[in-house]
Parts: C-alpha cells; structure tokens; sequence
C-alpha cells in the first residue's frame, strides 16, 4: 500500500514544484541525492572512489518538452565527462532518454545521445541508458540497439532491465545476443500485473533467473540490489560456475545500504554506486521511498538529530 502512496505522489505536479523549492525538500532529498550542482556530485563521487567504489553520475530529470532543454541536457552531460577525464574519476554516466528529447523528437534524442556516447569512447568511458516506465521499454531497447552498431560503440554504451516486468527474459536474451551491457534491477515503476508481477515473490524469482543468465553470458553486466538474499546467492552461484568477481559487478544506489556497499568492497566486489544530483529531484526520490517504505522513518530521525 505505501508503495503505491509513494509511486502516485511521484506523479503530483503540485508537491513536485512545492518539494523542489522547498528548502525542507532539499534537507530530505540530501539521503539519496547528491545536491543540485555539478561541483556537488564530483565531491560525492571522490568521496565514494575514495573508499574504493566505482560510481554511475545521473542528472536527474525527465520529460523535457522542446529542443532546447533537451541539447542543455546533452551539455552538462558533456561537462560530466570533461570531469571526469580531467580528475581521473572512477566514474561513467546515466541518463534517461526523456530528458534527451525523446518525447520531442527521437532523432534529436538520438543525435544527442550519439555525441554522448562518441565522447565518452573518446574518454575510455561508459554510457548507461536508464530504463522508464513500460510506454517506453521497447523503444528504448530499439535506441540502445541502434547505438550500439554505430562505430566505435560496441561496449560503450548499455541500458536497464527490469525484472518485475513479464517481458524482460525475452529482452535479456535479445541484448545478450549483441553482447550489449545490462543493469539488473528489479523496477520502480507503477504497472499493471497485465505487464508486470504484482508479488514481491515472484519479482525477486525472476531476478534470480535473469541475474544467473547474466553472470553465464560472458558479458560483463551490473547486479543492481540491495536484496543481502538475493547478493548471497548471486555470489554462491558464481562460485559454483567458476565465474570470477570480476566477471561483473554490484550495483547500489547512493545513500542506500552505506554499510553493505562498503563490505562488499572489502570481500573484493566490484560495486558501482548510482549517484543522482540536479534540481529536479522529486520524481527519483519518491520511487526510493517506495521502494523501501522504512527510509521515511531512518530520514525523520536524522532529520531530529541534526
């Protein structure tokens, strides 16, 4: 039930506007997301290399209405890997195609994203297209197929599946047949059981599979949970497979689960952390909380001890 709360208040434009200019928001949102500005998320990313994790940067924002928020959008994505190349982070990007100029024009979308990607190969660096709601899964695998034949774009550029989606073994194995990259992860969105397992039981069986496919592909994928059940069987079957650790990684959002990140680090995982910043951060922090209710109550009491 609260999940749903949460996923429906996502969607109100009214408590987005009053939350993102609230300065009471900014104090709430400051678990999951780095802060608003470039330099904000560059701090948080050094701060995580420095205790030995990798990071994923996202601008955080979505369905961008005109050509002119779409090409800024592309821009600070360009910056980002100017910064990262020029401090020699640990570090790639994410972003979603929406906030690209998807919905404006999918060739404005796709050129922009091209030189995305065309800079980040210029970088040795990596691309990760995120996953939207249903509406748009086929239509995003079909750019991310597109962009993956483009020169020079083989291995640098990947994209999400969601395994609370009927659909998604099907899709594994269509991107695995191209040997294109994928974060696992089990779906924040509100969907139908016509599309998507409405149990928690049968999203976390279906990761599971999808999760041993990945690991036996050869392809170096990133396992996207904070689930310690289904991380202690992800490693158990590796080990079983004689598949090593560095055959894939783990991947975790910022501000979730500091304590496990850290100690799969120190078992000798990869982990990746997922670091979102920018000012349109609203929709990304209300899918975190219904995704783990309990956050609301572990952000009030920091809030009353601060």
């Amino acid at each position: 039930m609260l999940r749903s709360l949460f996923i429906g208040l996502s969607e109100s434009k009214r408590l987005r506007h009053f939350a993102e200019q609230s300065p009471l928001g900014l104090r709430f949102s400051g678990r999951f997301v780095a802060g608003t500005q470039l330099d904000d998320v560059i701090r948080a990313t050094q701060a995580v290399n420095e205790w030995g994790a990798g990071v994923s940067i996202d601008n955080l924002g979505e369905n961008v209405t005109n050509a002119v928020e779409s090409k800024h959008s592309a821009e600070l994505y360009h910056r980002l890997l100017d910064e990262i190349s020029s401090r020699k982070l640990n570090a790639n990007i994410s972003l979603k195609l929406t906030h690209m100029g998807f919905d404006v024009s999918e060739d404005l979308a796709f050129g922009l994203v091209t030189e995305v990607v065309d800079h980040a190969v210029r970088i040795d660096s990596f691309v990760r297209v995120d996953m939207e709601g249903s509406p748009y899964t086929q239509r995003t695998l079909d750019f991310v197929r597109q962009l993956h034949r483009l020169p020079g774009h083989a291995g640098r550029v990947g994209t999400v599946i969601q395994s609370y989606l009927h659909r998604s073994e099907k899709d594994v194995d269509g991107l695995l047949a191209e040997r294109i990259r994928i974060r696992l992860c089990k779906g924040a969105y509100k969907e139908p059981p016509e599309i998507a397992f409405p149990k928690k039981a049968d999203v976390d069986a279906n990761y599971l599979k999808l999760a041993r496919t990945l690991l036996k592909s050869g392809v170096f994928h990133g396992i996207a949970t904070h689930d310690e059940r289904i991380i202690a069987e992800v490693k158990q079957f590796a080990r079983a497979e004689n598949i090593p650790a560095s055959a894939y990684e783990f991947q975790m959002l910022y501000g979730v689960r500091r304590d496990l990140q850290q100690q799969l680090v120190r078992e000798g995982y990869g982990l990746r952390v997922y670091i979102p910043f920018g000012s349109e951060w609203y929709p990304y922090f209300m899918r975190r909380l219904a995704e783990r209710p309990a956050n609301v109550l572990f952000i009030a009491r920091n809030m009353f001890r601060q």
